[in-house]
């Protein structure tokens, strides 16, 4: 048994939430085949919702979230995993359901975890984390829809964690990536990364009601939802896809069929957390290889397990670009 520490998010009696760092022992954890070492954790706009109690996203409480988590093996039951090895684990119900990436051990069935990619140190796993492995998914649809190097695709919520990936991503692939976001002061940020055109949100909000706009993308990934949404299936050129993996803005969609019967238009749902495991292993051998983003350090920012709660606050707030990288081991 070895103690630890952990954020937990939990109930108080009269229904509001609290958050605060409290001493754990390794012999409370869930039972699992894979005692963990959490080296680093990120943090997802999703491990917000779960910490502050948003309806629909955690499946009870007290509850640690961090549906990322990177580290070694401790303990391990099964032949496939040894103490000592390194592993990473992204979504499932880590966070969710189970004790997640913001403590310092997790423990976890081995069907979880994935050694990493031999192009990948484990930090930089988790800068990917789920958010770029999201956008990956995004990328890998497209792509088997027909949406080719050199298209234009658009990105919305651009400077956000799946974003800011996406447009790496895409610009390292050859495509003319444009970068929908409101944080307009991240412009340099975003072409830094690959952007061709850096748009504001208010222009890629259209509230004409028109049930087609102009054509323009040949692909897009929204990770927003909402209006937003709406109006870049309706800009999406004939035979276009849109996929969409995200509701930052809002769950709703405002919307005809007719971009989907007159134009062709795919509409692509894209779900991380349980993404069969030969998917992931096929999109993360990606990401250490061709698909490595070579700007990582650019986009990621460094807090402890004790600077985490107020970055929760902020990225709730769209206080956050990029990605917050959370170092379990740091004092």
């Amino acid at each position: 048994m070895s103690r630890f520490e952990a954020l937990v998010a939990s109930r108080k009696p009269d229904g509001t939430f609290v958050r605060e760092l409290r001493q754990q022992d390794t012999a409370d954890l869930p039972s699992g085949d894979l005692l963990v070492r959490v080296s680093y954790s990120s943090l997802n706009y999703k491990d917000a919702l779960a910490a502050v109690g948003r309806h629909g996203v955690a499946r009870g409480y007290p509850l640690t979230p961090g549906i990322d988590a990177g580290g070694v093996v401790a303990e391990s039951s099964v032949g496939d995993f040894a103490p000592g090895d390194s592993v990473i684990a992204c979504g499932r119900e880590l966070g969710i359901s189970v004790p997640g990436g913001f403590g310092q051990y997790i423990r976890i069935p081995a069907s979880w975890a994935l050694r990493p990619p031999s192009g990948l140190t484990l930090r930089e796993c988790m800068i990917i984390g789920t958010a770029g492995f999201t956008a990956a998914l995004c990328l890998r649809d497209l792509q088997q829809h027909g949406v080719s190097p050199g298209a234009e695709v658009l990105v919305t919520g651009a400077s956000g964690g799946v974003g800011c990936l996406a447009v790496a991503l895409l610009s390292k692939l050859g495509y003319r990536v444009a970068a929908g976001t409101g944080k307009t002061d991240k412009r340099d940020f975003l072409t830094s990364l690959g952007a061709g055109e850096v748009i504001a949100r208010a222009d890629l909000d259209d509230g004409s009601g028109k049930a087609l706009l102009s054509e323009r993308w040949a692909g897009v990934v929204d990770t927003v939802g909402g209006n937003i949404l709406s109006t870049a299936i309706r800009s999406t050129a004939y035979g276009g896809s849109v996929a969409a993996c995200g509701n930052v803005s809002s769950p709703d969609l405002p919307l005809t069929v007719f971009p989907f019967i007159l134009r062709g238009v795919r509409l692509l749902g894209i779900d991380s957390a349980k993404c069969p495991a030969e998917t992931r292993k096929e999109v993360w051998a990606r990401l250490g290889a061709q698909w490595r983003p070579a700007q990582l350090e650019a986009i990621a920012e460094e807090c402890s397990l004790h600077g985490l709660d107020g970055r929760i606050d902020d990225i709730l707030h769209g206080r956050v670009s990029g990605r917050v990288i959370v170092n379990l081991q740091a004092p």
